[in-house]
């Protein structure tokens, strides 16, 4: 029995120094598409149109051998909604309005890929997202009702996607926010303050380039 597990051992971290040996690093830019769906407690208002960009740096780390990896990004991500609807206990009705968010994300996530032969891959990925507020962080919807975005958010991705030629990826993957993304604020007529949380998923496409 001691053999046996003795000779398991060996076997396992022969693997493992195989696989770390065989570990590829690469650095790229990724960029793409995303159309967030924006929804408030109670449906205080309907977003429309909502679409944005991302880019920025990304980094891959994979073990061939099992087809694990970790990639990470620091993405620059704009998003842009149009609002109309009504707020408030009195019914404040908001005329449509454009609403924007700038935020540096940086996505860390888990991957898996399948080899589809020698010049492609399909690949698997979940991981947490990290955002920091880099753009307005009060918007004004009507006189007696603010949007407040917060400094910062925590978010989850799950996707997959297709690598081509070990260099190209394209991908598709949903945002799920965790946790509010900010608040509508508004006040009645006796000066009481009020709020309604919002959160902000997205779907989002990308390409990412690795040298």
């Amino acid at each position: 029995m001691k053999r046996i597990i003795s000779s398991a051992a060996i076997a396992i971290v022969m693997m493992l120094s195989t696989a770390s040996a065989q570990a590829q690093i690469k650095f790229g830019l990724k960029g793409g598409l995303n159309v967030t769906d924006m929804s408030l407690s109670k449906e205080v208002f309907n977003a429309d149109n909502q679409a944005g960009f991302f880019i920025g740096p990304t980094v891959k780390f994979s073990l061939p051998l099992i087809g694990l990896g970790i990639d990470a990004a620091a993405l620059y991500d704009q998003r842009q909604a149009k609002v109309k609807g009504e707020v408030g206990y009195e019914q404040i009705t908001i005329e449509e309005r454009s609403l924007d968010s700038k935020y540096i994300n940086i996505p860390i996530n888990l991957r898996y890929g399948i080899g589809l032969g020698s010049v492609a891959s399909l690949n698997f990925f979940a991981g947490p997202q990290f955002g920091f507020n880099v753009g307005k962080k009060h918007q004004e919807l009507v006189d007696d009702a603010t949007w407040n975005l917060k400094s910062s958010a925590f978010s989850v991705n799950v996707g997959a996607g297709v690598t081509i030629a070990s260099h190209f990826e394209l991908y598709a993957n949903y945002n799920i926010a965790c946790g509010r993304t900010g608040d509508v604020t508004f006040e009645d007529a006796v000066d009481k303050v009020f709020k309604k949380h919002g959160r902000a998923n997205a779907w989002q496409i990308g390409l990412a380039y690795y040298f």
